[in-house]
Order: structure tokens, then C-alpha cells, then sequence
């Protein structure tokens, strides 16, 4: 596996070789890994905007995209690439001791460092950037490369009677948050709601139990620390970050 700084080449058998072109980036809260909603569509809440890189700045590239509600964004694991992958993995959600074969799992250490979210659209806006599509739902670290943006089909893409394999089991019940008002109001308004559902659906991960223990991460611009104990999380601080 090679990685190059816009184009990521994926080594397959048989000596084929394809090269991926960055088409678009996103523009998300998240400048860190902690605090990432687990999937896509978990956090509907959450918007983020996805910014084409200059070759793509066509509004013709997106014609008929009107007509869409929702998206599927194929993008890399940019900050995960290894030279190597096992074929087994420990899922977080199962309290990081047991282990899954990789393609069961929708793990970040793979083969090959692909991944697929399912986003709503919420607008597309022409501006100095170009065409500029602001989504909810995203799950996305901010910078993260996008390779290609296909739209989502209704009578296609989704299945009513899937089944979940062993996450179907995973439906913790939402943390109770204790969160001092001081503390809540620096948080801009509009941040507000996306920010208690991040907490409330427990950011840590899931074999992380030490109630003494003091987490943190980033959010938007700010830095959130918590702590977490029999069920509810106490946010301690909340501090603005300009950097």
C-alpha cells in the first residue's frame, strides 16, 4: 500500500493497480479522532460541509443532485493507513477483548482504508469555493479526503428487514449529563444540541470504565472535559480554543 498526498494507491492481486483521486474534503467539528459519532446518521443533529477540490469546482459536477435527499460518501481513513492489516480485529463496542474477523466489522484498520457513510443533504450553495454541500449526519474527522460521492437510492439502498449480526445486541442506554449551566452557555447556541448528543451517547471508548479517570476532546472550537460514573457524565470544563 502506498499513500501519496492527494491520490491514495490501493494494491489488489494480480498485480492490478488503481489510484484514487481526493475529490472533495470535509469540513466538520471534529479536529480529532475522540468524540467522532461511532457511525454515520447517529448524530443527525451534526452538519458538516463537503468542499471539492479545485479541479471539481463545477457546479455541472453535481447537476441533478437537486433531486436527492441523502448521499453515500466513499472517503479514506486518512489518519489510520498502515503497511500492514490483520484479518481479525477487536470492535470497541464489544469492550475491545474480542475479536471479529475484519470484514464483519466496520473497523478503521483494513486491507484497504475505505469507508462508506450515508449522509442528508441539507443544502448546495454556490461560493468562492465552489459548489459547496452542507450535509447532516456526517461522521467524519475535519480534513478527511473523499474519493467519490454517489447519491442514495430508497428502492436500492435500503433494506427494512437487514439484520445487524452482533450489533444488533449494542443499544446501551444514552448517559444522564450533568452539565453546569456557567459551563453549557460558552458553548455557541446553534453547537449546543449536537454537542449533548455526543455526550449523552458516551464518546469514550466502550472498555473505558475508570470513574476517576478525566477525558477530553475537541469539539468546534472548544475543549470539553468530562468525567463518567455509574451511568451519568459530569462535563467538568469547557474551554474555547482559538488555535
Amino acid at each position: 500500500m502506498e499513500t501519496k498526498l492527494e491520490n491514495f494507491a490501493i494494491y489488489v492481486p494480480m498485480n492490478s493497480h488503481f489510484t484514487f483521486q481526493t475529490i472533495a474534503r470535509i469540513r466538520s467539528d471534529f479536529p480529532e479522532k475522540f468524540g467522532i459519532p461511532r457511525q454515520s446518521g447517529i448524530l443527525k443533529e451534526l452538519q458538516s460541509q463537503i468542499v471539492f477540490e479545485p479541479e471539481f469546482r463545477d457546479a455541472a459536477a453535481i447537476r441533478g443532485l437537486e433531486g436527492f435527499s441523502h448521499l453515500w460518501l466513499i472517503w479514506i481513513f486518512s489518519e489510520n493507513i498502515r503497511t500492514k492489516s490483520a484479518l481479525t480485529v477487536r470492535p470497541p463496542r464489544l469492550g475491545g477483548n474480542v475479536r471479529m474477523g475484519v470484514f464483519a466489522t466496520r473497523s478503521s484498520f483494513r486491507p484497504n482504508p475505505i469507508a462508506l457513510s450515508a449522509v442528508k443533504i441539507e443544502n448546495v450553495e454556490n461560493t468562492a469555493e465552489g459548489p459547496v454541500i452542507t450535509v447532516s449526519g456526517a461522521d467524519l474527522l475535519n480534513g478527511t479526503p473523499i474519493v467519490d460521492i454517489k447519491p442514495y437510492l430508497p428502492y436500492a439502498d435500503a433494506i427494512p428487514d437487514a439484520a445487524g449480526g452482533f450489533t444488533d445486541s449494542l443499544c446501551p442506554e444514552p448517559l444522564v449529563l450533568e452539565f453546569p449551566q456557567t459551563e453549557l452557555e460558552k458553548v455557541a447556541f446553534e453547537k449546543r444540541e449536537s454537542l449533548l448528543k455526543i455526550l449523552a451517547d458516551d464518546p469514550r471508548p466502550a472498555y473505558q470504565e475508570n470513574p476517576a479517570r478525566v477525558y477530553g476532546f475537541r469539539f468546534a472550537s472548544y475543549e470539553i472535559k468530562f468525567k463518567v460514573e455509574n451511568g451519568r457524565l459530569f462535563v467538568l470544563s469547557v474551554e474555547e480554543k482559538n488555535d
